[in-house]
């Protein structure tokens, strides 16, 4: 199928959609694929290298057209939409794609493949739309918001705000906002370690979020060992 097109419209959708499942893996992947993800959408368990090659292909063309008949079939589908997305370039316009995109997720991996080119001229943009997400009642897009956060680790200017966000989730709930949570403490520590020590004396995260984050720290292989055993004492009962 030729995917770089000057023009894409609901005709070309079941051709698409057919195109897709010849790189399928078969519905015992498929099954598979959907128990990983945990989502209600189907699977068809196409390569993570053909959605890269897919989703290059339609960028080289009309990708908004592409994008404006939001295909949503199936879990492949999704990951080529919201790989396209991060490549918008222009702030404003990708954030009205990603707005649409990310309030239909179901599920941890449709953020977790969000993958944005954050560089200093739209770092303080992004921070923001972090916090926008943060704020939302759908617990993948606060997923999503957090994931956004990893990129700003290693940066002093926002540092204490990103601990200031992991307080507000002391009443979090749902699994898999709390495990990103962990994850992001756990880059904390690997790349601010004098700050997030002072952040753990008097931290406000839920006990699942810093007993999860101890063990990531603890299976890092960018932690010393004489860390690994002090940050025991920071686990809660």
């Amino acid at each position: 199928m030729q995917l770089i097109k000057e023009h894409w419209n609901k005709n070309d959708v079941a051709e698409f959609q057919k195109y897709l499942l010849t790189f399928s893996k078969g519905t015992d992947a498929g099954s598979w694929e959907q128990r990983i993800v945990n989502t209600k959408l189907p699977c068809i368990a196409v390569s993570s290298p053909e959605v890269k090659r897919i989703t290059k292909e339609i960028f080289k063309g009309n990708y908004f057209e592409f994008l404006d008949l939001w295909i949503w079939d199936n879990f492949t589908n999704t990951s080529i939409n919201g790989s396209i997305i991060c490549k918008i370039k222009d702030f404003k316009v990708m954030e009205s794609y990603l707005d649409k995109y990310i309030n239909k997720c179901d599920n941890w991996a449709t953020c977790d493949l969000l993958k944005f080119p954050i560089k200093e001229d739209n770092k303080e943009q992004f921070f923001e739309l972090s916090k926008k997400y943060i704020k939302s009642s759908k617990p993948f897009v606060r997923r999503a918001g957090i994931t956004i956060l990893f990129k700003f680790v290693d940066d002093d200017k926002y540092i204490d705000q990103i601990f200031g966000l992991l307080n507000s989730f002391k009443d979090e709930e749902e699994y898999y906002v709390n495990m990103v949570n962990a994850w992001l403490v756990a880059e904390c520590f690997t790349k601010q370690r004098e700050k997030t020590l002072k952040f753990l004396k008097t931290h406000n995260l839920n006990k699942f979020t810093i007993n999860k984050a101890i063990s990531k720290c603890r299976d890092s292989f960018r932690i010393s060992n004489e860390d690994k055993d002090m940050l025991i004492k920071y686990r809660q009962k």
